[in-house]
């Protein structure tokens, strides 16, 4: 380990599956080493088929271990052998575990930690000793953190008010989502039969099937906007309640009308066809796939939830905002989303933030990465 060039950044992360958090952190990990960084990847889990697309110059490092819990030990000999100037994490569990583990190796690495949840929203429905027992450590743990990068103003206050850090201690900044592969992808050709040759608009939804999401919420919906519209729905993902979702649509007479085709490694070609994309959260941090739809000047109805959705649209500004659950409300947006459709140019601009360069930048300004001598004025 300790024969290689030190790194000038250690990103720790566990690789799960293909949610948004590792789609998120290969954009802007690319985008690092793309600009000849030297990146160290460790990797708690490699269960990801996002790994497929890292970037070559990238070294990836498995620490051995199969969960945060027992990765203390591995991160510890790691930090004390490479030394990082600096080390990025991608989640709260394993920001909190970099803490100890930089503190009993009496490690330099500045530490950032990337949060991407609304712990309030997500925590709402548990017990309060059980809500007390997880934040009680990001209260003690979290004030040795250098810096910490919110993915949206509302997962920033929510942190604040979770762990009592001061409010310089936590920088927003939106996620890497619009990349040229994204545009790339969009171009695919059609993924599915009714976005070949269209028999009336087709909504989409995606996400993982699981109570965060409320597809139930949507198929109401559909169901309600079908009557005056009638269309057809797509949902991209896998999950628990898929046998929900179906009994449900046998349940509401749309059957016939819904497909759940599972996890697609190009959402974006499904987007960039879609009539309208929907998302039905109850909460989320900033929802990558509301923001990957607008990239591709594909018109949006969002739940009003913690977090994200309220500033992605501006208010209400780029697409209609719903009360969370309230699936005639939705669905009448809905209808009104595909009579007077947003302008595609105008969705496109809305999310001009969010490209993986402007990304990338803040974080590096964050982290404090000096420029490389490429990068430095000539006299």
């Amino acid at each position: 380990m300790d024969r290689q060039p030190t790194p000038d950044l250690t990103v720790l992360a566990s690789f799960s599956g293909e949610g948004g958090v590792e789609r998120m952190l290969l954009n802007l990990l690319n985008v690092f080493a793309t600009g000849g960084l030297r990146v160290e990847l460790l990797l708690i889990k490699t269960r990801s088929r996002h790994l497929r697309e890292l970037h070559p110059a990238i070294r990836v490092v498995e620490l051995g271990s199969r969960h945060t819990a027992t990765s203390l030990w591995p991160l510890l000999r790691y930090l004390r052998a490479r030394r990082p100037p600096r080390l990025l994490v991608a989640k709260d569990r394993a920001g909190r575990l970099a803490v100890l583990a930089r503190l009993l190796a009496r490690s330099p690495s500045r530490l950032v930690v990337r949060l991407g949840t609304n712990l309030s929203a997500a925590q709402a429905q548990t017990h309060p000793l059980k809500r007390w027992l997880r934040r009680l450590p990001i209260r003690l743990l979290y004030p040795h953190i250098d810096q910490i990068v919110a993915v949206s103003e509302g997962v920033k206050q929510d942190t604040l008010a979770i762990s009592g850090i001061p409010t310089g201690h936590i920088s927003v900044v939106r996620n890497p989502v619009v990349t040229p592969r994204l545009l790339e992808l969009a171009q695919a050709p059609a993924p599915h039969p009714w976005l070949q040759e269209k028999q009336g608009p087709v909504i989409l939804g995606a996400g993982r099937l699981t109570r965060q999401k409320d597809f139930p919420c949507l198929l109401r919906a559909f169901a309600r906007l079908n009557e005056s519209h009638p269309c057809r729905l797509i949902i991209l993902g896998d999950g628990r309640q898929r046998t929900l979702l179906e009994t449900l649509a046998r349940e509401l007479g749309i059957a016939r009308k819904l497909a759940l085709p599972g996890f697609s490694d190009n959402p974006y070609a499904f987007m960039a066809r879609a009539d309208l994309f929907v998302l039905s959260s109850r909460w989320e941090g900033s929802p990558n796939v509301l923001t990957e739809a607008m990239a591709l000047g594909t018109p949006v109805v969002a739940t009003d939830c913690p977090s994200g959705p309220r500033e992605t649209l501006a208010g209400g500004r780029f697409g209609p905002l719903v009360p969370v659950g309230d699936w005639r409300a939705l669905g009448d947006a809905m209808g009104r989303a595909l009579d007077q459709p947003m302008d595609g140019d105008s969705l496109r601009a809305a999310v001009r933030e969010y490209t993986a360069e402007a990304s990338a930048s803040r974080y590096l300004e964050i982290l404090e990465m000096p420029p490389r001598p490429s990068d430095a004025a000539v006299d």
